[in-house]
């Protein structure tokens, strides 16, 4: 990429915020999170936000809203997530996961990629504009900090604050160069509904000479859950697909040029076969919905021998979901399909949900985050239709009435989740410097 004057600025300022990895912001395990939100504040309040504050109204952990008053009328709105995942396992951290450190082209720190690296890049913008001329238009940020444990109050903070949110796009996080190499500007989620279920045969464990007559959990959870998905892959709850719409012709057209590196996949994912269980996976990464078991759990399971009959079993679900399917509808067909097949036993309990959606790519935002970043990344550009992941952005989409685009720094080696999470410091300065253009063009657009 071209040097520039915004790619210098980023390069010499990379390590500003880098205070805010030191945070061990672990939702799952409440730590870390007031001194995570004090400094953000702190940050946005230095760098000249006319508003910079906390919102505990709603319950969770607090949202950290930010407002920058720009030279334009329009207002652009960035969410980003302040927790992180936990670090472990830490023996396979090559250096400590809370001191962020530069190596071979690399920064590693737990949240570099998911997704402290990428409000980082933001705040380093903002910093490169107030130092130059002030921002080309005004400035929302919405940090949460529940992200990793399902957002549970993002729909009610939005509804709540929708006069503070107001905006006329939401930039997302999640985002950066995927498997070719390629930069994805990525404009929508699909929806998730995760559950546990559970089933109890008996008031102990019993010997297992006696499974002659007594009935098993284990046995009992996994036939009800080999009568909701066929061994080809179909799922066999009665109206699960009924509301899966068809692609637009625009969507179908940037899934036909799609190129998915399957190989590079298998590799990325450690995938120990080189079969996957997908025949379309580009156009099954857009609109294939899923159900897939996350975990089972069940009976004896120490060295050696006991032989049991376990009393109980239980396992953890989830769905990914696609426009324009329900969450809470699915639910209640899965509990539709397990009374009609005999497992009225199957107690089953919602733990997460979101809704899915897609911003249309004919949106003439989504066709600017695409002219600019054919200009910076010189042509290498991908446009995704959504994400094969899930997240909060419905409410922002549904409520605030903006068209939602993805975009970000990472790469797909970057390993969100894993030991030794990382980004390129060649991503971070061309995402910075992508940033920084698209907002100097929205500005300027009539």
């Amino acid at each position: 990429m071209v040097n520039n004057k915004i790619a210098e600025y980023v390069q010499n300022h990379i390590t500003d915020f880098f205070d805010y990895l030191a945070f061990q912001s672990i939702s799952t395990q409440n730590k870390g999170i007031p001194e995570t939100t004090k400094w953000l504040v702190q940050q946005f309040k230095e760098l000249g936000a006319e508003v910079a504050e906390t919102w505990h109204d709603q319950g969770a952990n607090p949202i950290v809203y930010a407002s920058f008053k720009g030279k334009s009328d329009k207002t652009v709105l960035f969410y980003n997530h302040y927790d992180v995942q936990p670090p472990e396992p830490l023996s396979e951290w090559k250096s400590d996961p809370f001191s962020p450190t530069i190596r071979e082209g690399k920064v590693f720190a737990r949240g570099i990629c998911d997704d402290k690296g990428e409000l980082i890049s933001r705040l380093t913008i903002i910093k490169y504009f107030m130092e130059n001329g002030g921002l080309p238009v005004n400035i929302k940020f919405f940090v949460e900090g529940s992200e990793e444990i399902g957002s549970p109050k993002v729909d009610e903070y939005v509804s709540a604050h929708q006069k503070e949110l107001a905006s006329d796009v939401c930039i997302w996080e999640g985002g950066g160069k995927d498997e070719n190499e390629d930069f994805q500007i990525t404009c929508g989620l699909k929806g998730v509904i995760a559950l546990d279920l559970e089933v109890k045969t008996a008031a102990r464990d019993i010997h297992s000479s006696l499974a002659t007559y007594a009935p098993n959990a284990a046995w009992r959870l996994v036939q009800a859950l080999n009568s909701m998905k066929s061994i080809s892959g179909k799922i066999e709850v009665a109206g699960f697909y009924d509301k899966v719409q068809e692609l637009t012709p625009e969507t179908q057209a940037v899934v036909d040029g799609t190129s998915f590196n399957a190989n590079q996949a298998i590799q990325n994912a450690g995938i120990l076969t080189d079969k996957l269980v997908s025949n379309n996976p580009e156009y099954d990464l857009v609109n294939g919905t899923t159900m897939t078991i996350n975990g089972l759990s069940s009976g004896y399971q120490g060295t050696g021998v006991k032989t049991i009959i376990p009393k109980s079993a239980a396992a953890k679900i989830d769905c990914r979901l696609v426009p324009d399917q329900d969450p809470d509808e699915i639910f209640e067909l899965i509990r539709e399909h397990l009374d009609q097949n005999g497992f009225k036993d199957i107690k089953i309990t919602k733990t997460a949900s979101v809704k899915p959606f897609r911003t249309n790519l004919t949106d003439p935002f989504i066709q600017l985050t695409k002219s600019v970043a054919e200009e910076v990344y010189q042509g290498k550009v991908a446009l995704v239709p959504n994400m094969a992941g899930g997240g909060p952005a419905y409410p922002f989409y549904d409520v605030l009435n903006d068209p939602i685009v993805m975009v970000g720094i990472h790469y797909a080696g970057s390993g969100p989740h894993a030991p030794n999470e990382n980004i390129r410091v060649q991503d971070f300065i061309d995402g910075s410097v992508y940033m920084a253009k698209l907002l100097t063009a929205y500005g300027n657009e009539k």
